[in-house]
């Protein structure tokens, strides 16, 4: 895919991670914004009006769906991509009912992250291959 979108806002606790994510995602978006929390986060989907945000499921404090219907609210044009250390496969339903366009595991992000991203972007559903029955 080409270098179509500018923005990406990536939300996550842990700073090794955020570096590692951003190395990817750079070869595809202009900006790579990095929150570390939720406030930021929800900062950052109204002010950036990013293409893409993803978001490590466990900066929602057990309200998934509260937490997309916000995002989605404050950044209507942008695909969420959920990231996650949970494999069990009813994980990944349930972030998908609450507004999730795509779940990727977090052991999978060198394989799935980018062929995520140009799922969502494509309009479709993704989920990582990781996912357990």
């Amino acid at each position: 895919m080409n270098r179509q979108h500018s923005c990406v806002l990536l939300a996550d606790r842990h700073h090794g991670l955020r570096d590692s994510v951003r190395g990817l995602l750079e070869t595809q978006f202009d900006s790579v914004f990095m929150v570390a929390n939720e406030a930021a986060l929800l900062e950052g989907a109204e002010r950036l009006g990013p293409a893409v945000v993803l978001v490590d499921m466990s900066l929602s404090g057990g309200d998934l769906s509260g937490l997309l219907k916000r995002i989605g609210s404050l950044a209507p044009d942008a695909k969420l991509l959920l990231l996650s250390v949970h494999d069990e496969r009813t994980v990944a339903e349930a972030a998908l009912v609450a507004g999730a366009d795509a779940v990727v595991l977090k052991r999978c992000l060198a394989t799935d992250l980018m062929p995520a991203v140009d799922a969502v972007l494509a309009g479709q559903i993704y989920l990582s291959s990781g996912f357990m029955q």
